[in-house]
């Protein structure tokens, strides 16, 4: 992902909007499902993505001490956004979606730390976070594709859970 055209200041409230609609995408989530260890590793997302944005949000009053944190409406980098327009939409396909930002987040961190001193704790941890969600996007290609074979057979067998 090419950042040279943004300016510092753009790429950390990229970030930073970034990751708290994460969290909120993520903790929405966990809220709905039924299924525990699903429930714990949406969580475990969302508190990574909380993680993230408090480092962000020091780093950018590191830089930008007399500024306050205003997060713009769209955010001036384009990252992919998780949309769900419709309450029946299959949670594989959000998993989808969420899995091609969580993809878009690991390029932009990885580009994001080219913009810092190779070996400074920023450049360091923006590397780390990088990983952090290729991680994230794994975890959930999994759940997805668990999610697609419960989802097609409730399509395909509809009674199959039912009892005798």
């Amino acid at each position: 992902m090419n950042l040279s055209e943004y300016n510092l200041e753009d790429l950390f409230l990229t970030a930073i909007k970034s990751e708290i609609e994460s969290n909120k995408l993520y903790s929405n989530l966990a809220k709905k499902i039924q299924n525990g260890l699903l429930q714990d590793k949406l969580e475990f997302l969302a508190k990574e993505e909380e993680k993230h944005k408090n480092f962000i949000e020091d780093e950018y009053r590191n830089h930008f001490p007399d500024k306050k944190i205003n997060l713009p409406k769209e955010t001036p980098v384009p990252l992919p956004e998780i949309i769900i327009d419709d309450e029946n939409i299959p949670l594989s396909k959000i998993f989808m979606s969420a899995m091609q930002a969580e993809k878009a987040a690991q390029d932009f961190y990885k580009s994001f730390a080219d913009r810092f001193e190779d070996g400074t704790k920023i450049n360091h941890t923006l590397k780390y976070f990088s990983d952090m969600e290729l991680g994230h996007y794994k975890l959930i290609e999994i759940e997805k594709e668990s999610m697609e074979r419960f989802e097609e057979a409730d399509v395909y067998w509809p009674m199959m859970h039912i009892g005798p």
